[in-house]
């Protein structure tokens, strides 16, 4: 698959366990990898069936599928055949339990509030935006999901080191710990990745973007 064309390669897919539990998101080459190193299969849910199959087979059903391309599925393109992307895998041997802690991080905190200012109300671009302590850490507050905010620079600068009611200002949302990675969150808003929800939203199942 070295050959491969990029017009897929920005999907994600994701990893089951072998007990059918998610446990991590990875990018199409690393998905591919898997599969041709027999460390996994594919996943393929249709019309609520369960189908697995290994990379030659699932080759062979892309070119099935070939001539009824649909705008939710993704392609990969080498040299002498046509491949459509998986959207979930399973290891095969790999039994070790999901992640259940998503990571207070900048990009996640950005993404749970979806870029928007939580005093303004006003979406902005990550490089608009920063992080407020809702509590200043001069006056106690610490470093976690629940005292932590985007929030403009025109809206922190405002604020200061004071809390939100020392500043006369009100927060659009209460900021709470995400029971799943909200990263995750916005990828299952799209079509594309439908079928993940049958495997996370049984459970409140953290995966790691990678």
């Amino acid at each position: 698959m070295s050959t491969v064309q990029a017009s897929g390669l920005s999907a994600s897919v994701l990893v089951l366990n072998r007990q059918y539990m998610a446990v991590h998101v990875v990018g199409v080459r690393r998905a591919f990898g898997l599969l041709l190193n027999q460390l996994a299969e594919v996943i393929h849910i249709e019309d609520g069936q369960y189908g697995n199959y290994d990379f030659q087979s699932w080759r062979e059903v892309s070119e099935l599928r070939s001539e009824f391309k649909t705008p939710e599925e993704d392609w990969v393109q080498s040299v002498n055949f046509e491949v459509c992307v998986p959207r979930i895998l399973r290891l095969l041997n790999y039994d070790r339990l999901p992640k259940q802690r998503v990571r207070l991080n900048r990009r996640n905190i950005f993404a749970r509030d979806a870029n928007r200012c939580q005093y303004c109300g006003k979406r902005f671009s990550t490089s608009e935006l920063s992080l407020d302590h809702v509590v200043p850490t001069c006056l106690g507050g610490g470093t976690s999901w629940e005292n932590l905010v985007c929030a403009c620079v025109k809206c922190n600068v405002r604020k200061g080191g004071r809390t939100p009611k020392q500043a006369h200002m009100k927060l659009i949302c209460k900021p709470i710990r995400p029971k799943r990675s909200p990263m995750l969150s916005i990828k299952l808003g799209n079509p594309k990745y439908a079928s993940w929800k049958t495997f996370l939203d049984a459970a409140y199942w953290s995966v790691d973007l990678k």
